[in-house]
């Protein structure tokens, strides 16, 4: 406050006898008061600087390190020689009404941005903060804070249009509402962007750590960015996938969260049989497919259904095809299926079954549905290989045979 009375007492006591001495003190004074603010606003930046480091060294705290690293004290610095500057641009300019007036606005319009960039300093160092903690990490607060930046923003336009041109608040409503229509189209994406990113947040449909595959853009991998105008997705072969937070509530999109959050990720594949591959098992086949650790129950308890339904009902069995009978396809689907239930890497608490699809010219689809239990890309395909492995090479022991399409010499 010295500092200030001593520059108060300097401009007060100059004179202005004539119109040249007065622009002449008027220059002088404007020197002056630009060095000695330029050197608050040097001193004060130093000294906040310091001591928010300081105080950010010994707390436990890391926000405050965060308000360190958002300049945060260089903001607040410069409102000193804001200060200094308000209440002695009046005094200096005392003989100049006019340009006491053009100064005050601009002053006015200047505290106006300072508090905005303050504002937002504490509010990025609030977002850098809250993304640490486990609780908020998935969370789109980016989107939140420039919402409310983008009304701060708002606020702090129409406040400089009422300083600059001096109108009232009814008649610069007015004049937004006439031009709504223009303002509308300009800010189009920003309208849309700041509906959708409220809708997004709001039903929980995406999270940053979010698995997302978006086809329309390209796009499949993991969410690493929410904001108010788009969603940066970082894909599984490193390259970014930039989305328009809008399109998220106007395009379909799938997210994987389900999947993750659940027991187990879905295995859902078929091979193809070659049709004409497909027989009925003779009688002296069965020890032999008894010897089949998977089977050897199956087939004891299965055939002596079918031998007493056969002798209840008179089968004439000199024709196989005659009453009921084993097949290789069915004992192959039934093994598959107790070989799948005993791989450690399922979910045996979750739907598992082998069935068939609907015959095609390619032959006879066997699909397998099953659920694994580690989630983990490169795990889940290890598992869905292992199985598939076991299943392709176990074929020729049934004497079936995978549907292959043969080239002919001429398309050679």
């Amino acid at each position: 406050m010295k500092i200030f009375n001593w520059a108060y007492d300097i401009f007060k006591n100059l004179n202005c006898s004539d119109s040249l001495s007065s622009y002449l003190n008027l220059a002088i004074n404007i020197i002056i008061l630009v060095v000695v603010a330029y050197l608050l606003d040097y001193l004060f930046k130093k000294l906040f600087i310091i001591f928010l480091a300081i105080v950010a060294a010994r707390t436990k705290s890391t926000f405050d390190d965060f308000l360190v690293a958002n300049k945060t004290a260089k903001y607040l610095a410069h409102l000193v020689p804001l200060l200094f500057v308000y209440k002695t641009v009046p005094v200096i300019l005392k003989n100049f009404t006019y340009w006491e007036y053009i100064f005050e606005k601009g002053i006015k319009i200047y505290i106006i941005i300072l508090s905005l960039w303050i504002t937002r300093s504490i509010f990025n160092s609030l977002r850098d903060y809250l993304k640490q903690k486990p609780r908020f990490s998935d969370k789109p607060i980016d989107s939140y804070i420039q919402v409310i930046m983008l009304f701060l923003w708002l606020f702090g336009i129409i406040s400089f249009i009422l300083i600059l041109f001096d109108v009232s608040k009814t008649a610069l409503l007015t004049t937004f509402g006439s031009v709504s229509a223009l303002i509308i189209l300009i800010f189009r994406d920003t309208i849309l962007g700041f509906v959708a990113s409220i809708s997004v947040s709001v039903n929980d449909m995406v999270r940053i750590g979010d698995w997302i595959t978006m086809e329309k853009f390209g796009a499949d991998g993991d969410v690493v960015e929410i904001n108010l105008a788009t969603v940066k997705v970082r894909n599984f072969d490193n390259t970014t996938t930039t989305i328009p937070t809008y399109s998220l509530i106007s395009d379909s999109f799938k997210n994987w969260r389900g999947m993750l959050d659940s027991d187990g990720r879905r295995i859902k594949r078929h091979l193809l049989i070659k049709a004409n591959s497909v027989r009925f098992i003779q009688p002296d086949e069965l020890d032999n497919f008894k010897k089949i650790q998977h089977l050897t129950a199956y087939i004891e308890h299965r055939q002596a259904d079918i031998n007493k339904y056969n002798e209840n009902n008179g089968i004439d069995k000199s024709v196989i095809v005659n009453g009921r009978n084993l097949t290789n396809l069915g004992l192959f689907r039934k093994y598959i299926n107790q070989y799948v239930e005993s791989h450690p890497g399922i979910n045996k608490d979750m739907l598992l079954m082998v069935r068939y699809l609907q015959p095609t010219e390619n032959g006879i689809p066997l699909e397998i549905y099953c659920f694994s239990k580690d989630k983990t890309w490169s795990n889940y395909e290890h598992i869905m290989a292992d199985i598939f492995d076991h299943v392709m090479a176990s074929l020729p022991y049934f004497d079936l045979e995978p549907f292959e399409i043969v080239s002919t010499p001429s398309q050679i």
